[in-house]
Protein backbone atom coordinates (compact mmCIF):
# COMPACT_ATOMS: atom_id res chain seq x y z
CA UNK A 1 0.00 0.00 0.00
CA UNK A 2 1.75 3.22 -0.70
CA UNK A 3 2.13 5.51 1.78
CA UNK A 4 -0.80 8.27 2.34
CA UNK A 5 -0.13 12.08 1.20
CA UNK A 6 -0.19 13.22 5.37
CA UNK A 7 2.80 10.73 5.48
CA UNK A 8 4.64 12.71 2.82
CA UNK A 9 4.03 15.62 3.70
CA UNK A 10 5.32 15.40 7.33
CA UNK A 11 8.40 16.11 8.69
CA UNK A 12 11.16 13.92 8.64
CA UNK A 13 13.61 12.94 11.57
CA UNK A 14 16.43 10.52 11.06
CA UNK A 15 18.63 9.34 13.82
CA UNK A 16 21.85 9.14 13.24
CA UNK A 17 24.35 6.17 13.36
CA UNK A 18 27.71 6.88 13.68
CA UNK A 19 29.04 3.61 13.35
CA UNK A 20 28.37 3.96 9.84
CA UNK A 21 30.28 7.15 9.69
CA UNK A 22 33.24 6.54 11.25
CA UNK A 23 32.00 7.19 14.74
CA UNK A 24 31.00 10.77 14.87
CA UNK A 25 27.78 12.14 14.69
CA UNK A 26 26.48 13.54 11.60
CA UNK A 27 23.58 15.97 11.48
CA UNK A 28 21.98 17.34 8.03
CA UNK A 29 19.17 19.84 7.71
CA UNK A 30 17.44 20.24 4.76
CA UNK A 31 14.89 23.15 3.71
CA UNK A 32 11.77 22.33 1.12
CA UNK A 33 10.33 24.87 -0.78
CA UNK A 34 7.95 27.57 -0.95
CA UNK A 35 4.69 26.36 -0.91
CA UNK A 36 5.70 22.91 -0.62
CA UNK A 37 6.47 19.95 2.06
CA UNK A 38 9.14 17.52 3.36
CA UNK A 39 7.75 15.68 0.18
CA UNK A 40 10.24 16.95 -2.15
CA UNK A 41 12.93 16.46 0.21
CA UNK A 42 12.31 13.02 1.49
CA UNK A 43 13.87 10.75 -1.14
CA UNK A 44 17.03 13.18 -0.54
CA UNK A 45 16.46 12.57 3.41
CA UNK A 46 15.70 8.83 3.69
CA UNK A 47 19.08 8.37 1.42
CA UNK A 48 21.34 9.75 3.61
CA UNK A 49 19.81 8.60 6.82
CA UNK A 50 19.98 4.87 4.96
CA UNK A 51 23.95 6.01 5.20
CA UNK A 52 24.04 6.60 8.77
CA UNK A 53 23.72 10.50 8.98
CA UNK A 54 21.10 12.15 11.07
CA UNK A 55 18.44 13.85 9.08
CA UNK A 56 15.86 16.00 10.01
CA UNK A 57 13.34 17.80 7.49
CA UNK A 58 11.11 20.20 8.78
CA UNK A 59 7.53 21.07 8.12
CA UNK A 60 7.72 24.84 7.47
CA UNK A 61 4.92 27.21 9.14
CA UNK A 62 1.56 27.23 6.79
CA UNK A 63 2.87 24.25 5.01
CA UNK A 64 1.48 20.87 4.58
CA UNK A 65 -2.05 22.27 5.64
CA UNK A 66 -3.57 25.04 3.38
CA UNK A 67 -1.93 28.17 1.69
CA UNK A 68 -4.77 30.19 3.30
CA UNK A 69 -2.80 28.91 6.73
CA UNK A 70 0.19 30.02 4.64
CA UNK A 71 -0.84 33.41 4.17
CA UNK A 72 -0.96 34.10 7.25
CA UNK A 73 2.86 33.23 7.77
CA UNK A 74 6.17 35.25 7.31
CA UNK A 75 9.29 34.62 6.53
CA UNK A 76 10.44 35.14 10.44
CA UNK A 77 7.99 32.18 11.28
CA UNK A 78 9.66 29.85 8.28
CA UNK A 79 13.40 30.92 9.95
CA UNK A 80 12.25 30.10 13.62
CA UNK A 81 11.82 26.86 12.37
CA UNK A 82 15.22 26.44 10.40
CA UNK A 83 16.87 28.29 13.43
CA UNK A 84 15.60 26.10 16.20
CA UNK A 85 15.73 22.70 14.01
CA UNK A 86 19.72 24.00 13.60
CA UNK A 87 20.34 24.67 16.97
CA UNK A 88 18.90 21.01 18.51
CA UNK A 89 20.81 19.14 15.42
CA UNK A 90 23.94 21.05 16.14
CA UNK A 91 23.53 20.25 20.40
CA UNK A 92 23.67 16.78 19.31
CA UNK A 93 25.65 15.96 16.30
CA UNK A 94 29.47 16.75 16.25
CA UNK A 95 29.20 18.59 12.89
CA UNK A 96 26.12 19.64 10.43
CA UNK A 97 25.75 20.19 6.70
CA UNK A 98 22.55 22.31 5.94
CA UNK A 99 20.86 22.41 2.41
CA UNK A 100 17.59 23.39 0.87
CA UNK A 101 15.63 23.58 -1.95
CA UNK A 102 14.43 26.83 -3.34
CA UNK A 103 13.15 29.09 -0.81
CA UNK A 104 14.95 26.35 1.50
CA UNK A 105 17.95 27.33 0.07
CA UNK A 106 17.14 31.09 0.80
CA UNK A 107 17.02 30.29 3.93
CA UNK A 108 20.25 27.90 4.81
CA UNK A 109 22.29 30.34 3.19
CA UNK A 110 20.44 32.91 5.75
CA UNK A 111 21.31 30.64 8.46
CA UNK A 112 24.67 29.98 6.97
CA UNK A 113 25.47 34.11 6.71
CA UNK A 114 24.65 34.15 10.30
CA UNK A 115 26.31 30.76 11.61
CA UNK A 116 29.07 29.96 9.46
CA UNK A 117 31.31 29.07 11.88
CA UNK A 118 28.84 26.45 13.28
CA UNK A 119 28.21 25.14 10.03
CA UNK A 120 30.97 22.31 8.27
CA UNK A 121 29.10 22.62 4.59
CA UNK A 122 26.28 24.28 2.67
CA UNK A 123 24.02 22.51 0.16
CA UNK A 124 22.22 24.62 -2.55
CA UNK A 125 19.30 23.16 -5.03
CA UNK A 126 18.06 25.93 -7.38
CA UNK A 127 17.99 28.57 -4.77
CA UNK A 128 15.75 31.63 -4.77
CA UNK A 129 17.08 34.95 -4.12
CA UNK A 130 15.91 37.19 -6.87
CA UNK A 131 13.63 37.14 -9.90
CA UNK A 132 13.65 39.32 -13.19
CA UNK A 133 9.60 38.81 -13.33
CA UNK A 134 8.04 42.51 -13.23
CA UNK A 135 4.57 41.26 -11.81
CA UNK A 136 6.50 41.04 -8.44
CA UNK A 137 6.38 44.52 -8.15
CA UNK A 138 2.99 44.56 -8.00
CA UNK A 139 2.85 42.16 -5.04
CA UNK A 140 2.63 45.08 -2.34
CA UNK A 141 -0.91 46.08 -4.03
CA UNK A 142 -2.00 42.95 -5.37
CA UNK A 143 -1.68 40.72 -2.26
CA UNK A 144 -4.45 43.45 -0.31
CA UNK A 145 -6.55 42.46 -3.41
CA UNK A 146 -6.25 39.15 -4.36
CA UNK A 147 -5.82 36.20 -2.26
CA UNK A 148 -3.36 33.94 -4.42
CA UNK A 149 -2.34 33.09 -8.08
CA UNK A 150 -1.88 29.92 -9.66
CA UNK A 151 0.70 27.87 -8.42
CA UNK A 152 4.09 27.55 -9.21
CA UNK A 153 4.33 24.06 -7.90
CA UNK A 154 5.18 21.18 -9.36
CA UNK A 155 7.93 21.98 -12.24
CA UNK A 156 9.14 18.17 -12.34
CA UNK A 157 10.46 16.62 -15.87
CA UNK A 158 10.10 13.45 -14.54
CA UNK A 159 6.25 12.02 -15.50
CA UNK A 160 3.80 10.84 -12.76
CA UNK A 161 5.97 12.60 -9.75
CA UNK A 162 4.15 15.52 -7.66
CA UNK A 163 5.85 17.42 -4.66
CA UNK A 164 2.27 17.31 -3.01
CA UNK A 165 2.37 21.25 -2.83
CA UNK A 166 -0.45 23.76 -2.84
CA UNK A 167 -2.27 24.52 -6.19
CA UNK A 168 -2.19 28.20 -5.16
CA UNK A 169 0.42 30.51 -4.33
CA UNK A 170 -0.38 32.87 -1.68
CA UNK A 171 0.79 36.17 -2.47
CA UNK A 172 0.78 37.91 1.33
CA UNK A 173 3.13 34.68 1.90
CA UNK A 174 4.96 35.25 -1.32
CA UNK A 175 5.40 39.62 -0.77
CA UNK A 176 7.20 38.60 2.50
CA UNK A 177 9.55 36.19 1.01
CA UNK A 178 10.63 38.57 -1.44
CA UNK A 179 11.16 41.10 1.16
CA UNK A 180 13.79 38.83 2.52
CA UNK A 181 15.79 38.56 -0.08
CA UNK A 182 17.93 42.04 -0.02
CA UNK A 183 19.19 40.99 3.46
CA UNK A 184 19.99 37.44 2.71
CA UNK A 185 22.19 39.16 -0.17
CA UNK A 186 23.72 42.10 2.06
CA UNK A 187 24.87 38.70 4.29
CA UNK A 188 25.93 36.31 1.65
CA UNK A 189 29.78 37.30 1.65
CA UNK A 190 29.54 36.16 5.16
CA UNK A 191 29.61 32.59 3.82
CA UNK A 192 32.80 30.84 3.73
CA UNK A 193 32.15 27.15 3.85
CA UNK A 194 32.06 24.97 1.63
CA UNK A 195 29.09 25.24 -0.89
CA UNK A 196 27.80 22.37 -3.09
CA UNK A 197 25.64 24.35 -5.77
CA UNK A 198 23.02 22.36 -8.00
CA UNK A 199 21.20 23.94 -10.62
CA UNK A 200 18.94 22.72 -13.17
CA UNK A 201 19.56 23.69 -16.74
CA UNK A 202 15.35 24.10 -17.52
CA UNK A 203 14.20 25.80 -14.20
CA UNK A 204 10.41 27.63 -14.75
CA UNK A 205 10.48 28.69 -11.54
CA UNK A 206 13.60 30.62 -10.30
CA UNK A 207 15.81 32.19 -13.07
CA UNK A 208 19.79 32.28 -13.41
CA UNK A 209 19.89 35.96 -11.36
CA UNK A 210 20.22 34.09 -8.28
CA UNK A 211 22.44 32.17 -8.96
CA UNK A 212 25.19 35.00 -10.66
CA UNK A 213 23.78 36.85 -7.84
CA UNK A 214 24.65 33.98 -5.17
CA UNK A 215 28.43 32.49 -6.35
CA UNK A 216 29.01 36.42 -6.87
CA UNK A 217 28.84 37.46 -3.20
CA UNK A 218 29.21 34.28 -1.26
CA UNK A 219 33.19 34.49 0.14
CA UNK A 220 33.80 30.48 -0.23
CA UNK A 221 36.24 29.53 -2.12
CA UNK A 222 35.11 25.91 -2.00
CA UNK A 223 32.45 26.16 -4.71
CA UNK A 224 31.15 22.74 -6.76
CA UNK A 225 28.40 23.58 -9.05
CA UNK A 226 26.30 20.62 -10.40
CA UNK A 227 24.81 20.65 -13.56
CA UNK A 228 21.35 18.91 -13.58
CA UNK A 229 20.43 18.36 -17.15
CA UNK A 230 17.37 16.11 -16.84
CA UNK A 231 15.55 18.27 -14.42
CA UNK A 232 13.12 21.07 -14.05
CA UNK A 233 12.69 23.20 -10.52
CA UNK A 234 12.07 20.58 -7.83
CA UNK A 235 15.07 18.59 -9.11
CA UNK A 236 15.43 16.50 -5.77
CA UNK A 237 12.58 14.11 -6.95
CA UNK A 238 13.02 15.05 -10.76
CA UNK A 239 15.01 13.09 -13.13
CA UNK A 240 18.77 14.13 -11.72
CA UNK A 241 17.90 13.31 -8.02
CA UNK A 242 20.20 10.08 -7.77
CA UNK A 243 23.10 12.68 -9.30
CA UNK A 244 22.09 15.19 -5.85
CA UNK A 245 22.10 12.40 -3.74
CA UNK A 246 25.16 10.98 -4.36
CA UNK A 247 27.12 14.00 -4.93
CA UNK A 248 25.87 15.10 -1.78
CA UNK A 249 26.64 12.29 0.24
CA UNK A 250 30.51 12.58 -1.33
CA UNK A 251 30.23 15.98 -0.09
CA UNK A 252 28.99 15.45 3.47
CA UNK A 253 31.66 12.91 3.83
CA UNK A 254 34.14 15.08 2.52
CA UNK A 255 33.80 18.41 4.88
CA UNK A 256 32.55 16.73 7.83
CA UNK A 257 35.78 14.10 7.90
Amino acid sequence: MPPSPASLTAPLTIAARPELTGGRRIGVLLSHGFTGSPASMRPWGEYLGDLGYGVVVPRLPGHGTTWQDLNQRTWSDWHAEITSTFDALRADHDAVVIGGLSMGGAQVLQLAAARNSEIAGLMLVNPAVSTKRLDVKLLPVLKHLVGSFPAIGNDIKKPDTDELGYDRTPLKAAHSMMQAWPGIIRDLPKITVPVLYFRADDDHVVDASSEKIIRKQISSDDVTRVPLPESYHVATIDNDAPTIFEQSAAFIARVTG
